[in-house]
């Protein structure tokens, strides 16, 4: 973190030393609160990682207990923060006071300058180790699958999957509607690969321009074109050694489809006012929301390529089938966004848990994390209801013709939603059913139901 970069928040009442602070520190964006609310507002909307606070604020100014019930206030919505608490001349007592509440560092009025910047250099520095801690440690202990909830019978097949294609460099395709999370398994594809420390290089076919397209894949000589200023190396030589994704390739011009064949076929490219055969290891993953045989059937698409592309075919489900899923997918989304905006929330009521199993979903996993995001800015309670999601309750199910097919699929589904209700406790879970508990495991046995016990 560069100092012109760096926020500091500046927690004082007296103007004259406000003015003295942001001269002492003009390298930094200092941020200025004269009380505990502004100072809390401050925090919330920037969250800077440093504050220097006085602890005589008012309305009791001359005391200590305004300032310490702040540095309490900053530290529960902020535990990172590091807090310099700034006192009187020989106020050690209530100096020590502060530390012991968890302040960072404290500081003696009157103030010197290079002093006080050595404190808040060092405060930014402690701030920056931990922070990069705390990103080895995730990475780490993370999974290439984690972000990817495999709760449902599907889903799991993809991810089983996805680990064994992974090590592999077969092209590979991935077919699902706009928002399953093509992107992610080409990721976790990527991070299971002996590529992993290579480069990524994701690029959406659809969202680029046609005459553009060509040159942003496989690069341009100086010269080629009008603003062609120098050599510029494409997206397929930047993925050398790593992952080529290719999003949305149903929508790659028919011209371009032809010139990628060759590449996939030759594993060569040739820059757009080039002649250089350039030789480049890297291996493909294709995604697309759309019909690719109705695509060969009509013209759009070559048949030729799709064969090319498809080596290995994933198809994903939509989240509307992934049934054991969904609510899963919906806690673990908004413990995630609801930690980001420094809310606690106690899962969801009723209502909400039946309208997102009843509504069918069509944004998919994307319109599900609209909803949650949405719901932890504008819920009040200390659970997420259906209104909190903008979502009706769900209806009932309709009648199942086949009656051997209904007893099985809907004791399948009840015992399903029933664990996600009770979170995987098979107590909980047969209380809801109405059945025993070795009642309950017999038929976990029968029809062959995973426990997911998050």
């Amino acid at each position: 973190m560069s100092d012109e970069n760096r926020t500091l928040l500046v927690v004082e009442d007296d103007p004259g030393l406000q003015s003295q602070l942001r001269w002492c520190f003009a390298d930094y964006e200092v941020l200025v609160a004269e009380d505990r609310e502004s100072a809390m507002a401050q925090l919330r909307r920037h969250e800077p990682p440093v504050v220097l606070q006085d602890l005589g604020l008012p309305p009791d100014a001359e005391g200590v207990s305004e300032g310490l019930a702040t540095l309490e206030q900053v530290l529960a919505a902020a535990p990172g923060t590091k807090v310099i608490v700034v006192t009187g001349h020989g106020d050690q007592e209530n100096a020590v006071r502060a530390v012991g509440l968890g302040a960072y560092d404290f500081y003696q009025k009157p103030v010197d300058t290079d002093t006080l910047q050595l404190i808040v250099n060092r405060a930014y520095q402690i701030y920056e180790l931990e922070q990069e801690n705390q990103r080895l440690l995730r990475q780490q202990s993370a999974s290439p699958l984690d972000g990817i909830v495999a709760a449902s019978k599907k889903m799991l097949d993809v991810c089983r999957i996805i680990e064994k294609v992974a090590p592999t460099n077969a092209t590979t395709l991935l077919m699902g509607e706009s928002g399953t999370g093509k992107e992610l398994l080409a990721r976790a594809l990527h991070s299971l690969s002996p590529r992993a420390g290579q480069n990524f290089v994701a690029i959406n076919c659809a969202a680029i321009p046609e005459n553009l397209l060509e040159s942003e894949l496989f690069g341009y000589e100086k010269g080629a074109f009008t603003g062609a200023a120098k050599q510029t190396p494409g997206k397929v030589e930047v993925a050398d050694e790593g992952t080529l994704f290719l999003d949305e390739i149903g929508d790659m011009p028919l011209a371009l489809q032809a010139k990628l064949l060759r590449f996939l076929q030759e594993r060569v490219v040739e820059r757009v006012g080039g002649r250089e055969e350039i030789p480049v290891d890297v291996r493909v993953v294709c995604a697309t929301n759309q019909d690719l045989d109705t695509a060969i059937k009509e013209g759009r698409f070559r048949e030729d390529l799709y064969y090319r592309i498809s080596e290995i075919t994933i198809n994903i489900p939509p989240l509307r089938e992934r049934e054991g899923g969904r609510l899963i997918l919906a806690r673990t989304l908004l413990e995630k966004y609801a930690g980001q905006h420094g809310r606690v929330f106690k899962g969801f009521t009723q209502d909400a848990q039946a309208a997102i199993q009843g509504h069918d979903w069509p944004g998919n996993v994307r319109e599900l994390e609209n909803k949650i995001k949405g719901a932890v800015i504008m819920a009040e309670g200390k659970q997420v209801t259906a209104a909190d999601l903008g979502l009706a309750d769900a209806d009932a199910d309709g009648p199942n013709l086949n009656l051997r097919e209904v007893r099985r699929e809907s004791e399948t589904a009840a015992i399903e939603r029933a664990l996600v209700y009770a979170s995987g406790n098979i107590s909980q879970a047969a209380k809801l059913l109405g059945i025993t508990r070795p009642t309950l495991y017999d038929l976990i046995e029968k029809y062959a139901i995973i426990i997911d016990r998050q």
